[in-house]
């Protein structure tokens, strides 16, 4: 990138620039309010080629800019419109011919002539001009917000990897998510808890531990499933033990090497072997699959097929094809790359039984979680699960292959230079193409979104800027040769409200680090949730000053950190300064690091001894201990007006070691570590539940209902 005027980015009167804007294509960027950024001919010219507009010479860039401008100006509709109830008609439909008669055909199959009080869906809408000309559009109708919390509540975030219980095969699992959250709502009155994306992983030696990079943001990771759970592993038990020793000895087997893995990391201080877990679990699946499922669980697996049809006849396909052709499906035979070739079909055909057996493991992930869903809000949770979803997928997975007319091809998703990030990002996540997906009414979104929302009292978006632009880096380019390309957020935000609020769904937005001037604003208008992490609430337009608690935002959930920062108690000891020197990731000396963040940590403790939070300690411990500032921070959480209060559950035990560290692959463990106490030794569900530690920080949030300070 090169500053604007002088770089290198086409002015804002070129054809260039001009062609770029009608695709809804940046030229330039703003990563400061004082300073603009002008993005490279050759990263402009490469993402229009990606939505398939040809801008490689001047000729090319007239031809394409006369086209654009030729369809949009006979265009009498764009493909799809969005109507709140709280407002008008689209403005579209006010620049139609007069006389122009509107057919509009409902979700719910009624016929009317007017958009007027037409119920929320997404309809189908035609108009006809008094010449006889024609358009066909998707009319998005969406409830003008969505609801506030139900009152006021704390919870507790948890990477469910890293949640064992002395029932876990090797790693937190949906079983372990039930008991938490049946335990969080009867004994601590805790309101909800927030998990990390369960999005299917991609497989592989080794698979990619990272939640955020999954194979399919649909369906969810049958690695997380309770093998004990399933009803028929029960009958596999008593057939196996009145059958042959051979079957007798491999279900033993079986038991023993879920007691090593367990083992291995609870008592032995070895990491969450991910590939070994579903490798056990694969195995007891397929005995558990040889039970014939009885007349009622046939008929709801049955319904479960027909609810998600070709979406999870593609997942499973692409599933079993990966057993035999390897995890990224663009290395796999040309004529399978298609999900809807003959070939693909035919293979299909001759893999039946995997099939079976990936759609299998399917329906009974997704009963598990609504298990933990309902073990949630039996126990009294006003908004139980709160899910996590990841801002794309990975390139070679099951979702690209599937969907792939959806992506753009060649593209990655990332973040420009930024003051924490010179070189900026690059995520290595397919964008989706916007021009699809308003086509097809954004049918892939809306039925991502159903499916997370289906066990879900809350739904968490990560990079939720996403609604509104994201970076496109052109493959094989630095992410500084990227630049933003424009979604319709009044649609994605439309959608969004309308399947949350089908659900009766909260949303939270993740929109931490450099926002877009209106962003923030216009999710709160349609009632979704911000996050506000502790550490970064400043008074930035001012003193630069930790913010008072009263100037909080009250529609936020508020934390102290998340699974992306240090736990509290290395941020207070600055313990997270000396991992990062460790391996080598600082850019300046360790001391400078530290006194920074030694002084960052101690301007914080001053507000706490001035609000005299730090009076009080509960527990029978020193105002000066880790400890005690750790529940001094969580007061200060409980004095801002936030309507959600999250606790991150490592820190109630004191663990110092973060579940990432952003800017590391093979460096450190990431989304590897159990939870741990304050000495590093890895902790059971169990032992988390007797915790006094836990206890006596939990009793600091009990009084978040009634805005206890």
């Amino acid at each position: 990138m090169t500053e604007d005027p002088g770089g290198s980015g086409p002015a804002p009167e070129t054809p260039l620039a001009r062609l770029a804007a009608l695709h809804g294509v940046a030229t330039s960027y703003s990563p400061s309010p004082d300073r603009t950024v002008a993005a490279s001919d050759g990263a402009v010219v490469a993402v229009l080629a990606a939505l398939d507009v040809d801008a490689s010479t001047p000729e090319a860039v007239c031809t394409a800019l006369a086209a654009r401008e030729r369809q949009i100006s006979a265009r009498l509709l764009p493909p799809t419109l969005v109507q709140w109830t709280d407002g008008g008609p689209p403005a579209a439909l006010a620049s139609l011919p007069e006389g122009t008669r509107l057919r509009v055909e409902t979700e719910q199959g009624e016929l009317r002539s007017t958009t007027e009080q037409l119920p929320p869906g997404v309809h189908a809408l035609r108009a006809t001009t008094p010449d006889g000309r024609t358009a066909e559009a998707h009319l998005v109708v969406a409830p003008a917000r969505l609801p506030a919390p139900p009152g006021r509540t704390y919870g507790l975030l948890v990477q469910l990897y890293s949640l064992l219980s002395r029932r876990s095969w090797g790693m937190g699992d949906l079983g372990d998510l039930a008991e938490l959250s049946a335990w969080a709502g009867r004994a601590l009155g805790a309101g909800f808890v927030q998990v990390n994306p369960l999005h299917a992983a991609v497989p592989g030696a080794p698979t990619d531990p990272s939640p955020y990079r999954p194979s399919s943001r649909r369906y969810p990771d049958p690695v997380h499933l309770r093998v004990e759970d399933v009803p028929e592993y029960a009958y596999a038990l008593a057939e196996a033990a009145a059958s042959s020793p051979d079957d007798r000895d491999r279900l033993g087997a079986l038991s023993e090497r879920a007691a090593r893995l367990r083992d291995s990391v609870l008592a032995k201080g070895e990491l969450i072997d991910r590939d070994a877990v579903w490798d056990l679990k694969r195995e007891a699946l397929e005995l558990v699959r040889a039970v014939p499922l009885g007349p009622g669980r046939r008929a709801a697996y049955w319904d479960f097929l027909a609810e998600e049809g070709q979406a999870l006849e593609d997942h499973a396909t692409w599933c079993a094809l990966a057993e035999v052709h390897g995890s990224d499906w663009s290395r796999w035979p040309a004529g399978l790359r298609d999900p809807r070739s003959a070939e693909t079909a035919r293979a299909r055909g001759e893999l039946m039984d995997r099939v079976d057996f990936h759609t299998r493991l399917a329906w009974l992930t997704d009963a598990q979680l609504g298990t933990a869903q309902r073990s949630a809000r039996d126990a009294g949770m006003p908004i139980g699960l709160v899910h996590d979803l990841a801002v794309g997928v990975h390139p070679g997975g099951a979702d690209a292959w599937a969907q792939q007319e959806y992506f753009a091809a060649g593209m990655s998703v990332g973040a420009p230079p930024d003051a924490f990030n010179s070189r900026g990002q690059d995520w290595g996540l397919p964008p989706w193409r916007p021009d699809r997906l308003a086509e097809s009414g954004y049918a892939p979104y809306r039925h991502l979104l159903r499916a997370l929302l289906r066990h879900a009292g809350a739904l968490r978006i990560d990079h939720v800027m996403g609604l509104f632009r994201l970076w496109w880096v052109p493959q094989g380019e630095a992410p500084t040769e990227g630049t933003y390309v424009r979604y319709d957020a009044d649609a994605m935000l439309a959608i969004l409200v309308l399947e949350a609020g089908r659900a009766g769904a909260l949303v939270i937005g993740e929109d931490l680090g450099t926002v877009e001037p209106g962003v923030r604003e216009a999710l709160d208008a349609r009632g979704v949730l911000g996050t506000s992490v502790l550490w970064f609430e400043r008074d930035w337009e001012g003193t630069g000053r930790p913010l008072p608690p009263e100037r909080w935002r009250a529609n936020c959930l508020a934390t102290a950190t998340t699974h992306d920062l240090p736990p509290t108690a290395s941020r207070l000891t600055c313990d997270h300064v000396d991992l990062r020197h460790g391996l080598g990731l600082l850019t300046r000396s360790l001391e400078e690091e530290r006194a920074e963040a030694a002084a960052d940590a101690g301007e914080w403790l001053a507000v706490l001894a001035r609000l005299g939070l730090l009076d009080g300690a509960g527990g029978g411990i020193s105002t000066t201990s880790e400890e005690a500032q750790i529940q001094a921070l969580h007061r200060f959480l409980l004095r801002t007006p936030a309507r959600m209060i999250g606790l991150w559950l490592p820190d109630a035990l004191g663990d110092r070691r973060p579940q990432n560290l952003p800017g590391t692959w093979d460096q450190y463990p990431n989304w590897r570590l159990p939870i741990a106490d304050a000495e590093g030794r890895a902790v059971t569900l169990e032992e988390l539940a007797a915790s006094p530690r836990l206890h006596a920080l939990v009793d600091v949030l009990r009084g978040v209902g009634g805005g206890a300070s």
